[in-house]
């Protein structure tokens, strides 16, 4: 049989796909398969100038923590010098005093990597990398070893800031712009993993705008060897530049499969400057609780796309201050469009606290433009608002009835709490397969409030009348609000 031939991006001349290959086809293939891998790597020959022009900005951190150690009345109490003594020593010894007496704790040791960012000592690591530590030290390249103490952290973001006193100037690293990484970059890891020292591993960039658990997470995923050990250590671009801080890895091994996350250097831009600043950070507040929105919600709102952030409830503070309300659709946020939760979230997160915003809400199917003054969200978690408490006629395969005081006592509702209780609800209705349960207080439908099972029946008829096709519902449950889109179509 004939070999067939195809073209093969990179090749300057076709490479042929064998049937047989003999020994001199082979050579062919081989070649081919080398100019495809230089074509794919534009780095160049080699990642070593640049591994070891970056090396000596990355360091090794060690902390110390002082741990409880057993109860010293359980310790067996003998004569110094007894026999026992020699033969369980872990038990009997060794003596911290005359009285028999060892130390009530106990020493922990941790490792992880981090990089110098001025040359005067400043050091971003993780904040787990640090958390609870008694003692800091951060290894140079150099192998010299000095003291650092702890400038501030971010638990949030898993940032922290270190600075140590060098006799002469350090070498150091500065961010780059993670926003115009793209997949497919290389990028360069180097860190201390598994308490080896320094190490150097390369990859590309497998993925952006990761979230894994955080309300501000926006990771690099990369395919570069990131192990234990790694975490707080740098990700470089081919620039050299610092577009990530190795953070976490999903492996079910414990060791790298190629999912390893660094926080974005855009991120920790702004984490560092405040940290370095203040000593702790500084994230706007803009005081609503939102839901992103699914095509039922945006029918039942009347709006033309899938996109926004709905406010499920204001409590009191710098929304509703603006005349924010719950039912508003939030579509601009400072001049940013507002795609989803997670984009307004970090939007404001980001923006300056006391900074007087343009927000552009959707409203009984018009714009309006409010300004609200955006408040500091750590004060608000400091002094969190008191929970808002949530919300006989057969309904939409539920069985509703009025709030009654043995109602508000049993599903342990305020004394001032409003709304429609849900009694009985059919596994198979809309409203079941929309999250609606027994035990939820439906509180507005339609964005009017209702008070009873027949309040509710007349808002619904009052949608079907109008030709809707779907009716919001703002539910509470455990206190927390939530909009629900129930189709109208039977």
């Amino acid at each position: 049989m004939r070999p067939s031939q195809a073209p093969a991006t990179g090749c300057t001349s076709p490479c042929p796909i064998l049937y047989r290959v003999p020994g001199a086809v082979l050579t062919v293939i081989l070649v081919c398969a080398q100019v495809l891998m230089a074509h794919a790597r534009s780095p160049g020959e080699s990642f070593a100038n640049l591994a070891e022009r970056l090396s000596p900005s990355v360091v090794n951190i060690t902390t110390t923590t002082r741990i409880a150690g057993r109860d010293q009345s359980l310790r067996p109490r003998v004569p110094r010098g007894s026999p026992l003594e020699d033969l369980f020593p872990e038990l009997f010894g060794p003596y911290g005093d005359e009285n028999n007496n060892r130390p009530s704790h106990r020493r922990a040791n941790a490792l992880g990597s981090g990089f110098i960012i001025s040359a005067d000592g400043l050091i971003v690591t993780n904040n787990h990398v640090i958390e609870g530590a008694d003692e800091i030290q951060a290894e140079l390249y150099s192998g010299s070893t000095l003291d650092a103490k702890l400038i501030g952290t971010d638990a949030k973001t898993d940032i922290a800031l270190l600075k140590v006193e060098p006799d002469s100037p350090l070498p150091f690293v500065g961010f780059g712009n993670s926003d115009v990484a793209r997949v497919g970059d290389w990028v360069l890891a180097i860190g201390n993993p598994l308490g080896q020292g320094f190490s150097v591993s390369a990859g590309i960039i497998s993925a952006r705008n990761r979230s894994l658990r955080g309300t501000y997470d926006d990771y690099i995923q990369t395919d570069a060897a990131i192990n234990k050990g790694n975490s707080g250590g740098p990700l470089f671009n081919m620039e050299g530049d610092v577009i990530g801080v190795n953070t976490a890895i999903i492996s079910p091994t414990g060791g790298s499969i190629g999912l390893g996350f660094s926080m974005s250097s855009n991120v920790v831009i702004r984490v560092i400057d405040q940290l370095q600043e203040y000593g702790e950070t500084r994230r706007g507040w803009l005081g609503v609780r939102i839901q992103d929105i699914d095509e039922d919600v945006a029918e039942a709102l009347g709006l033309n796309s899938v996109a926004g952030a709905l406010v499920s409830d204001v409590p009191e503070g710098p929304a509703a201050t603006a005349g924010i309300r719950a039912g508003d659709v939030i579509l601009s946020f400072d001049g940013r469009a507002v795609e989803n939760t997670r984009e307004l979230v970090k939007s404001v997160g980001a923006a300056p606290v006391g900074k007087a915003v343009e927000v552009v809400i959707f409203r009984e199917g018009e714009k309006q433009t409010l300004k609200v003054v955006l408040g500091r969200r750590e004060d608000a978690e400091r002094d969190p608002d008191a929970p808002q408490q949530e919300s006989e006629q057969k309904l939409m395969g539920m069985r509703l009835s009025s709030l009654t005081e043995d109602l508000r006592r049993g599903l342990g509702l305020a004394a001032d709490a409003e709304g429609v209780v849900v009694l009985e609800i059919d596994e198979t209705a809309d409203a079941y397969e929309k999250g609606v349960r027994q035990g939820d207080l439906i509180v507005e439908v339609g964005q009017k409030p209702v008070d009873s099972p027949k309040a509710t029946a007349d808002a619904l008829n009052t949608a079907r009348d109008a030709g809707r096709k779907s009716i919001l519902l703002l539910i509470r449950r455990d206190g927390a609000p939530r909009f629900v889109a129930l189709s109208l179509v039977e």
